[in-house]
């Protein structure tokens, strides 16, 4: 009974009811050349202590003892044991959506302090109670600046997350919405403003940045303020490292900030899932998609939570709401939450600092290598940086890989112009002695010839 929902009795009664003799009879309706007919050809069941020593085995193939030096929006940092502690108690783990304050006041008072740290950390007045990921994010933001402005056209800076762009994409071509990308400075690996400023018209509804970009450089985010505002387009700053706001002064020029949290004690899991997030000026709070929580007192005076604005089409009418988007990713929001309290605000600037320390290193000793080159030079950069080589990576990464270490991603991929170059990332988790033995490797060709 522990995996079969129904006992052979409660179907006979179920087939009984429906005037049914048998599941065959159910599905006469079925041309019988589109009925198997016979059992699936599957392996025998397992007894449950079988199925645990088969997932042991699985799980022993992973890769644990790697370094790994990839970042590119999704980050490896530690994770406080706390945080599990916390979120796997049944009152958090098993429960869904808040929609009923007087049995969730734990959850909403949770997504309460969530947005407000989020707005706290990135200069605006609101933020909502979290989307599925940064990808998703920042399309909604886009639709969000088009909803306000009522333009239809938006400007996407190239050096948004590849990723990222893909989605904008996809939510934009299905609604015949119009997009423009702007390249960046060879220099810099900044937005191109003089390219910028000659595509941002009386049509455009929103101006979208990443800051720090893909490149791990920190955009002029007041400069691109200005020629989007100067046009009335809005800006959207897009942030796909959250722990950068820990030294990267916080893009109080944007109207909409869309970030990815997964930074903040979210586990990569290989894949997901993750926690987007919106935060945005006051006046534009009903235009938010997803939902909010607010803090109200109850009859007897004491302070309570409630769910203070849903835009999405389940809670309002069709035609009014902002959003489809049917999650607030409550539990990785959470996880989140507990991060950011147990680190405060000196802990995530000192976090920052020991990434930005960490990613400079690594960057000096990497290019130290006879035929590498540091790109984007001329800006300021987080933890992320672009190295290239007179090897190409697949040669020199399949070196690393014999040496359990992973080396960063190869760029060609989304910038065909970038060829050898590889973007990487140096967090608090890589150590000193694990970015001296790449440079080793890297410098091995040299030992060879």
């Amino acid at each position: 009974m522990r995996y079969l929902p129904k006992s052979p009795a409660e179907r006979e009664q179920m087939l009984a009811a429906i005037g049914a003799k048998s599941i065959d009879d159910l599905f006469a309706v079925i041309p019988a050349e589109y009925r198997l007919g016979r059992d699936l050809d599957v392996p025998r069941q397992f007894g449950e202590s079988e199925i645990v020593e088969y997932f042991k085995a699985a799980a022993a193939k992973n890769a644990t003892d790697y370094a790994s030096f990839l970042g590119a929006g999704a980050y490896r940092h530690y994770r406080p044991v706390s945080i599990d502690a916390l979120v796997q108690r049944g009152e958090f783990l098993t429960s869904y959506t808040p929609y009923q304050p007087e049995i969730t006041q734990g959850t909403l008072q949770a997504i309460f302090e969530f947005q407000t740290m989020i707005a706290e950390l990135t200069g605006m007045d609101v933020a909502n109670a979290s989307m599925y990921d940064g990808s998703t994010g920042a399309a909604e933001a886009v639709l969000m600046a088009m909803r306000v402005t009522g333009r239809q056209k938006a400007v996407v800076a190239r050096a948004v997350h590849p990723e990222y762009r893909e989605v904008v994409h996809t939510y934009l071509r299905v609604r015949e919405l119009a997009t423009a990308e702007i390249g960046y400075d060879a220099e810099t690996g900044r937005v191109d403003l003089k390219a910028l400023e000659a595509a941002v018209t009386e049509e455009t509804a929103a101006v979208m940045v990443q800051s720090p970009n893909f490149f791990g450089t920190i955009e002029d985010v007041a400069a691109i303020a200005e020629i989007a505002h100067k046009k009335g387009a809005l800006l959207i700053v897009s942030i796909a490292e959250a722990v950068s706001l820990g030294v990267v002064r916080p893009p109080v020029e944007a109207d909409i900030v869309s970030m990815e949290a997964q930074s903040f004690g979210v586990a990569l899991s290989y894949g997901g899932p993750f926690c987007g997030v919106i935060a945005a000026k006051e006046k534009y709070l009903r235009q938010m998609p997803g939902r909010l929580a607010g803090q109200t007192v109850d009859s007897n005076g004491y302070r309570g939570f409630v769910l203070t604005l849903s835009t999405r089409e389940q809670h309002i009418r069709r035609e009014k709401a902002t959003s489809n988007i049917c999650t607030n990713q409550a539990l990785v929001a959470l996880m989140a939450t507990i991060f950011l309290t147990v680190y405060g605000k000196e802990g995530i600037r000192e976090l920052a600092e020991h990434n930005l320390a960490k990613a400079d290193y690594a960057a000096k000793t990497l290019s130290a290598q006879a035929g590498a080159k540091l790109l984007f030079t001329g800006a300021p950069r987080f933890h992320e940086f672009v190295l290239k080589t007179e090897e190409a990576p697949v040669v020199w990464s399949q070196r690393l890989l014999d040496e359990k270490i992973v080396g960063g991603v190869e760029l060609s991929r989304w910038y065909p112009e970038l060829k050898y170059a590889t973007l990487w990332c140096a967090t608090e988790v890589v150590t000193r002695a694990q970015i001296d033995a790449a440079a080793k490797v890297l410098a091995a060709r040299l030992v060879e010839a």
